[in-house]
């Protein structure tokens, strides 16, 4: 359905979006200024515990400096609710006291049409439930009974009984005055194939309601009573109001557990489920009859972002959750994941929790849940033997072959590094080092080595080993790029808003910088962000303006200047993105599971090479090649030499 004109501008106006993201976290009041609309809190996409959160009700938008979600209210409507675009627009119109345009007459007809079957379903679900307690429910309340389920678990899961008779619920509802077709339609009742008057489509079964995330009936589960039942459990068919690949069993509830603080399991199905929320562990979930599908992982996702798949521990379950690993591969975003609990046994939860051990046992198993990359790497090598240069040349492609499936370059390069790591387990192939019997494989007698004896052990200074240049990170040059960057903006307050969502999107190495960071974008709008940020940084500010990096920095020796700030600014923000292009890009071309690069990986890390040259080359045409930074630099280093650090004082 398509909106005049500048009705979504006034419908976000007339809401404050603090008020609607209110509902779902909790401010920190300490950094909030609610005067100026400004708000933080921990991230409701994401487990954390800093407030990383922040809400901006002047411009109407959010963002997490975290998992990096973003948007306005009806974005977090539908992601928190996991409503439809117009579901949400509705939702917040009404919050507002605005009228909805009037829709298009065919879709609200079949909104009407999916309204009027809930309300049937609703009516079926309140008829099995008084059949569970009338006498024909007897065998049934045993069932539950011997399941050791409380009455209170069956009020809270609205679990009912469906009479072994053709036409019980279809006699109930025509008498209630339903419209036979609205029965069928809603997939209660089904026509036979050789015509005849419809007949109950559950009978002799015990009655597991099927909620949507807001709580509407839309569809019914049955577990049959006859054990020689063609079906142990029966779904619902495919109706307007269900799609058994877009649902899940206790997705509200379990939405609402997940939001404070619970762990998302998911689980095979209806028992399993109801069996864990008794056992205290409210955030279960369940697909309905299908494998899990992708639509179902994004909605878990929102859920939670590392659920746990509850597996039984029998071949079932393994093959089970290998097609998991398969369907996720391709979706997993930096901290966006699955675990997988094995449980012992081939038991299923509900079997653990009525056993000995009970939750604690339950618990133990989903702490020791899995990484998916353990997964995938017991799939590709369990029961196979790799004795010769052409398995092992197997499992390394069938491992690339895997790794190529995950879209995120981060993500797939974190993956080859822990697949290489259980590659050398494996294989068993010894780690260069020292030779045996303790002597050094390298020659010379270089500063440390002893004459007679093995090297000796050289201590570094301590103003050495507080030197950002002697850190082990490969990408101290990087870190370098961040703190100036920092510094700058904090020494040229002004420049952040042409800058500002340069640094949003800045994802930084140094925990200190990402503190800075968050304060610099706190403070941007205080009549003087420089003291704000001086009052609240403390020894990172200290810290951050010590480095000689940043000492040497023009626009820092020059605050004056805020053309060369300009410029400066803009050159070390374009070099920092060309490395981290060139790193991701290397990440991808180099994928080091067996030693070997070929013309094309070549090629590309060539290419790579030549953009960043490029970028360096003319931003150096545009700032005159900053000559003055590099005359800085080496009398720095000058003064060093001179100095001659590396030679240990006497005391």
């Amino acid at each position: 359905m398509s909106l005049p004109n500048g009705f979504l501008d006034e419908l976000r106006s007339r809401v404050t979006l603090s008020q609607v993201v209110g509902r779902k976290v909790i401010w920190d009041m300490r950094r909030s200024n609610q005067a100026k609309g400004d708000f933080w809190a921990p991230c409701p996409f994401h487990q954390e515990k800093s407030a990383s959160f922040h809400v901006d009700d002047r411009k109407g938008f959010y963002y997490c400096f975290g998992c990096h979600a973003k948007g306005d209210a009806l974005t977090f409507l539908r992601e928190t609710e996991n409503l439809g675009f117009m579901e949400a627009v509705e939702l917040l119109a009404r919050e507002a006291g605005m009228p909805v345009p009037a829709r298009d007459p065919v879709a609200a007809e079949k909104a009407d049409r999916r309204s009027q079957l809930a309300e049937v379903m609703e009516q079926a679900v309140q008829f099995y439930r008084l059949q569970l307690r009338a006498a024909a429910g007897a065998a049934a309340r045993d069932y539950l009974d011997r399941r050791r389920l409380p009455q209170a678990s069956q009020e809270r899961f609205e679990i009912g009984y469906a009479p072994d008779a053709r036409q019980a619920l279809w006699s109930h509802l025509r008498g209630k005055g339903v419209p036979g077709e609205m029965i069928v339609e809603a997939g209660l009742a089904a026509v036979p194939d050789g015509g005849g008057e419809p007949y109950d489509r559950f009978r002799g079964r015990v009655i597991f309601p099927i909620r949507d995330q807001r709580g509407r009936a839309i569809s019914l589960g049955g577990r049959a009573m006859d054990p020689n039942a063609r079906a142990k459990y029966l779904n619902g068919p495919e109706t307007p109001l269900f799609d058994k690949g877009r649902s899940l069993y206790n997705h509200g509830p379990a939405r609402d557990a997940a939001g404070k603080g619970a762990q998302l399991i998911v689980a095979e199905g209806y028992m399993d489920v109801i069996a864990l929320v008794e056992g205290g562990f409210g955030a279960a979930v369940a697909p309905l009859g299908t494998a899990i599908t992708e639509e179902q992982l994004r909605m878990m996702w929102r859920i939670h972002p590392e659920p746990v798949i509850a597996l039984d521990g029998d071949a079932a379950g393994m093959r089970a959750a290998l097609r998991v690993i398969d369907l996720a591969m391709p979706l997993l975003e930096a901290g966006q994941g699955l675990r997988f609990a094995v449980l012992e046994g081939g038991k299923d939860p509900d079997e653990i929790l009525r056993s000995g051990g009970g939750a604690p046992a339950l618990q133990k198993a989903f702490d020791a849940a899995q990484p998916m990359v353990n997964l995938l790497w017991r799939r590709e090598t369990e029961g196979k033997v790799f004795d010769s240069p052409e398995r092992k040349a197997a499992l390394d492609k069938s491992l690339r072959a895997a790794l190529k499936r995950i879209a995120d370059p981060s993500i797939r390069s974190h993956y080859g590094e822990e697949i290489k790591r259980l590659r050398w387990e494996l294989f068993g192939t010894r780690r260069p080092g020292p030779a045996p019997g303790g002597r050094s494989t390298g020659g010379g007698m270089g500063r440390g080595t002893g004459r007679f004896g093995p090297p000796v052990p050289v201590m570094p200074l301590p103003s050495t080993r507080g030197s950002m240049l002697a850190s082990d990170d490969d990408r101290v040059a990087d870190r370098l790029r961040e703190a100036v960057i920092l510094a700058i903006l904090i020494a040229h307050p002004g420049l952040l808003p042409r800058f500002e969502g340069d640094l949003e999107r800045m994802e930084f190495l140094d925990e200190s910088h990402d503190r800075l960071r968050h304060l610099i974008l706190h403070h941007h709008d205080a009549p003087d962000p420089g003291q704000k940020i001086r009052a609240e940084a403390g020894h990172d500010l200290e810290r951050l303006f010590a480095l000689p990096h940043v000492q040497i920095a023009p626009p820092i020796r020059h605050p004056e200047d805020a053309e060369l700030a300009t410029l400066c600014l803009a050159e070390e923000i374009a070099k920092l993105v060309s490395a981290r292009g060139v790193q991701r890009e290397i990440s991808e071309a180099a994928e080091d599971l067996t030693g070997l690069a070929d013309e094309g990986v070549t090629w590309r890390l060539s290419q790579a090479a030549e953009a960043r040259n490029s970028a360096g080359r003319s931003m150096k045409e545009d700032t005159n090649d900053l000559g003055e930074d590099r005359a800085a630099l080496s009398a720095h280093l000058q003064s060093l030499i001179d100095a001659q650090v590396w030679v240990k004082k006497r005391s």
